[in-house]
This record gives C-alpha cells, structure tokens and sequence, in this order.
C-alpha cells in the first residue's frame, strides 16, 4: 500500500511530515495512520531505515513529540495502477472549472482501494470525462472523504491548485461540513462537546478506537429533534479522523443507529417495552443513519460564498418515519428543513 502515497515521477520520493498533535505517539503507528499503511508495512518502513526524525535515523519504538519533523523516504514504486471508467450515476450538486460537490449514494466507495479498485467515485468521474486535480497516487481530486456507507455532500478538486487551497481551508476549519445522524439515546446536553484521541485498533486497522496515544479529535453534537427513542443529531467537525463521528459517537454511549461495526447492538440496551420498539427501527436501518447534509465555503479562486444542503436520503425514510413516530406528518424529504436542521447555516 505504500506505493499510493508516492508522487508519479518521483523515484524515490521523499515524503514529510511534522508533527502537531498534542500528545506522544509511536513513529510506527504514526506513520500507519498517516499513510494508511498497517502497522507492520509501516514497521518495515523503518527497519529498512527509510525513516528518520530530525535527521536521525529512528526505530519503530521512537516516540514522538510536537513539533518534530518525520521523513519517509519511499522505494522505487511500481507504476501507477490505470483509473478505469466505471459507469456509475452520480448526483454532482455543483461544478465549474475549478471543483465539484457530488451528492454521494451510500454504497459507493470514494477512491479506489484493495477491493474496490474499478467501482469507485473516482472511476465514476473517470468515465464522465471529469478533470481532476492530480492528489495523492489513486485519489486524483480527492479533498476529503466519506465513509463506503455514508451518504451526502462531498467536494472533489479539478485542478491542482484549487486542491492544495481547499486543503488549506479544509485544515484552516474554513470549511464547514455538517452531518446527520441518528442516534440511540438521548444526549444530556446540547451542544455536547466530544474530544477523544483517536487511533487505528492495534490488530484489527479496518478500526478505529479512542486511545490515549491517538491523534486528538473533536466532534460538536446538536440535539436537532429528539424522538422516543433517538436523537437527531446536528454533528460538526473540528478534526476530519476515518470514522472520526461514529467512534466518538458511540464513545459517549450513543452510537448512530444501524452501525454495525461501532453500534454495539444499541438496540439491545433498552429495557422493557422500548427494546421492542427499538429492535423494530434497528430492522428499518439499511446501513448507519448518517449523512454530509451541509457543506458552507468560499470559492478557493474567486472568494465567492457558496452553500449546499443535502435532505435526508430516501434509503434512511423508512427509519426516519418510525422514529418520528405516528404523530408527526412530516414529509421525510424536507425532514431536516422542516425540523430546523439547516437554521445552523443561516
């Protein structure tokens, strides 16, 4: 996997990093999660002696601090996979010469991976003659991203230098992405401020867990509307971790509804009658009720707002209807505008 982070051209190429987050971490497990690599490919990294911190060549064990500055220098890659053209539909909300904001199905993987190589967003945007910015090696356009089963607003680069200022402004906060989601519980406060460190598990990388020694994060969680059972949440980002909303959502004992990897079957933990009523929504519940319902920004060339609301998706209505319950007559595609979701944006 390491190849995917090298730049085409570049034999070898030499990447770096400096460090920023508060707390101590191993120069193995930081670079797995910077690179996205696992733990043992990230290991081999630096017994190779590829790695080296302040200029001094380091072992897997060397703990790192704030401020330090971490060089990688990479083998010789192998050439570059093909992007190939995948005929998928795609809902693009926005598009000029310089980005795109895509409405993404849930389903649909952002960029190709082991297993997804050929029937992604990107092989998406291949086939429709897209632009894109050149990114990192396989992620050509790719500013942020969004989990396979997530749905909603995400942006896309079409050049490279609307890529490096989207970055900026991603890593800045000048973006402001809002999330929906569904949650089992009700929060004890609004807002409820969640920062827990978060990073990969040590044996299993396709998760993420709060650990001490991860990177530090926070998510702001707004109660939306608050049914018998869940809370509609309104989530916003300060740090943009993998699976950053749904482990700190589960975290604090709410999971969102239908996760099957975090969700640690929220369901079963009512009592009574409410586990009835419980494990009926959790059966309405295709994949984790959570959605990129708001993206607020300036143009990166010209400096002109824009804004982009994204309703709650038709795959999550069913679920939406029995939360709400009989009483409420609300029409589930203009359930967040009717519920004041977007007020935030105002």
């Amino acid at each position: 996997m390491a190849e995917r982070t090298v730049e085409p051209g570049a034999a070898p190429a030499r990447v770096t990093f400096c460090v920023v987050a508060p707390v101590t971490e191993r120069v193995d497990r930081f670079l797995a999660d910077q690179l996205q690599l696992s733990r043992t490919q990230s290991a081999r990294l630096v017994a190779d002696r590829r790695v080296a911190v302040g200029g001094a060549v380091v072992r897997a064990s060397r703990t790192l601090a704030r401020g330090e500055e971490v060089a990688v220098t990479f083998p010789e890659a192998e050439p570059p996979r093909l992007l190939v053209p995948a005929p998928i539909a795609l809902e693009i909300v926005f598009e000029d010469d310089y980005l795109a904001v895509i409405n993404k199905p849930a389903g649909l993987v952002v960029h190709p991976a082991p297993g997804h190589w050929d029937d992604t967003l990107v092989n998406a945007l291949v086939a429709r003659g897209t632009t894109l910015s050149g990114g990192a090696e396989g992620r050509p356009g790719i500013v942020h991203r969004l989990d396979r089963d997530t749905s909603g607003l995400l942006l896309v680069a079409k050049t490279d230098d609307a890529h490096r200022k989207l970055s900026a402004m991603l890593a800045a906060r000048r973006i402001t992405r809002r999330y929906a989601a569904l949650v089992w519980g009700h929060l004890d406060e609004s807002p409820t401020v969640i920062e827990a460190p978060l990073a990969r598990h040590q044996r299993d990388r396709k998760r993420i867990v709060v650990a001490r020694e991860g990177r530090s994060s926070r998510t702001d969680a707004y109660c939306a509307a608050r049914f018998a059972l869940v809370d509609l949440l309104r989530l916003e980002l300060h740090t943009g971790r993998t699976h950053q909303i749904r482990v700190h959502l589960a975290h604090i004992g709410h999971p969102v509804v239908g996760d099957a990897v975090y969700g640690g079957g929220g369901s079963r933990r009512m009592s009574g009658s409410q586990r009835t009523g419980a494990e009926a929504l959790d059966r309405l519940a295709p994949r984790q009720a959570l959605h990129a319902a708001a993206l607020k920004l300036r143009h990166p060339i010209d400096g002109r707002p824009l804004e982009f609301r994204s309703e709650w998706p038709a795959d999550l209505a069913p679920l939406l209807v029995a939360a709400m319950g009989p009483s409420n007559a609300v029409a589930p595609d203009q359930a967040l505008t009717y519920l004041q979701f977007f007020e935030a944006d105002a």
